[in-house]
């Protein structure tokens, strides 16, 4: 099955750049391959060899009609912060049980080399695009998100308050090679754009006060995007939770491209839109509850509004509000590809 669409990354460049494009445009960071495996069909390669998970993503996403591929970063052998083991089925906890909590197992932490890493693997993946189409690069975690999984949330605000110098190490130990990271991958030729991924609060709020994100993670997120525009490339921020105080060092400061990730409950994509055309591209927003609750008029119905609401200014991606899980049903999440891909 396939929406049966020529690649065309210059249409998601030109979203990017908060232009209008010449056709809509659609946008995921994931897609589960459960979904990807319907659009492959015949073409879906079995196992779990590193070849066959980059050609199904890969040629995946072609097939469901994406001007580009992300690729599963999380998968692969680059840079991967060893984290503490924690119980979890479908949701994992972070507020206890990091593997730093002091000065003593900050220094003994077996920190990962970014020179160090399977990086050949985008070209493998590059072999894998079909004319037309871009990898759109993420990175493996945050920030914020790897601090926070090293340390456990609680225990990171405790470390904040009562040793703040072995937090800003913590932080600088991570920022630093996750810069690396970006430097050793911006300038691929087979990247069209790159996703700066870290998610920052709450349904209510940041995770941290501004003073803390502006102290600890934005001096980090501002050389990451400086690295990535200095390769002529857009910087695409997806974080999930209310960022509200935090807008203007986003656009401001930090100087992000696009932002991915909204939820109805915090900041519907109508508003965000309205609120932050020409400042930024929006990217997706159609509430993941709400693709999976509402029925396929209801679907379809909200993305017509979206595309029409865009369509004379640009700068929209049609997409959902996070990503396409497993959980999401396949018809629910085909009809909003189907507005985008007619």
């Amino acid at each position: 099955m396939t929406p049966g669409r020529v690649p065309d990354f210059d249409q998601l460049l030109t979203v990017l750049r908060c232009g209008r494009p010449d056709r809509p445009v659609p946008f995921e960071f994931i897609v589960d391959p459960v979904h990807l495996k319907v659009f492959l069909g015949d073409a879906w390669q079995e196992g779990d060899s590193t070849e066959a998970i980059l050609h199904n993503w890969v040629t995946g996403f072609a097939a469901a009609g994406y001007d580009y591929a992300t690729l599963p970063l999380w998968l692969l052998d680059i840079l991967q912060f060893p984290k503490p083991a924690r119980e979890f089925e479908r949701s994992l906890g972070m507020a206890h049980g990091g593997v730093i909590t002091d000065r003593q197992s900050l220094e003994a932490y077996p920190w990962p080399d970014p020179e160090i890493g399977d990086y050949e693997i985008l070209d493998l993946a590059a072999s894998f695009l079909i004319p037309g189409q871009k990898i759109v690069m993420s990175g493996p975690g945050g920030v914020l998100e790897n601090v926070t999984n090293l340390a456990g949330y609680e225990d990171l605000v405790m470390l904040l308050e009562d040793d703040p110098e072995t937090a800003k190490e913590l932080f600088d130990n991570v920022g630093w090679r996750l810069l690396r990271f970006y430097e050793k991958v911006v300038d691929h030729p087979a990247i069209g754009a790159v996703i700066v991924n870290d998610d920052w609060g709450f349904k209510t709020q940041p995770f941290f006060r501004v003073e803390t994100m502006q102290e600890y993670v934005f001096p980090w997120k501002v050389q990451i995007v400086d690295r990535i525009h200095g390769a002529g490339k857009p910087a695409i921020l997806h974080s999930c939770g209310n960022l509200e105080p935090l807008w203007d060092d986003i656009l401001d400061g930090i100087r992000i491209d696009a932002k991915h990730s909204f939820e109805d409950t915090i900041l519907p994509v109508e508003d965000a839109y309205e609120r932050f055309c020409g400042r930024m591209a929006i990217l997706g927003g159609i509430d993941v509850n709400f693709l999976c609750s509402s029925t396929l008029g209801q679907i379809e119905t909200r993305c017509r509004s979206m595309l029409e609401r865009s369509a004379s200014r640009g700068g929209y991606a049609l997409g959902s509000g996070n990503s396409i899980p497993y959980y999401v049903p396949f018809e629910n999440y085909l009809a909003m590809l189907r507005v985008g891909l007619n």
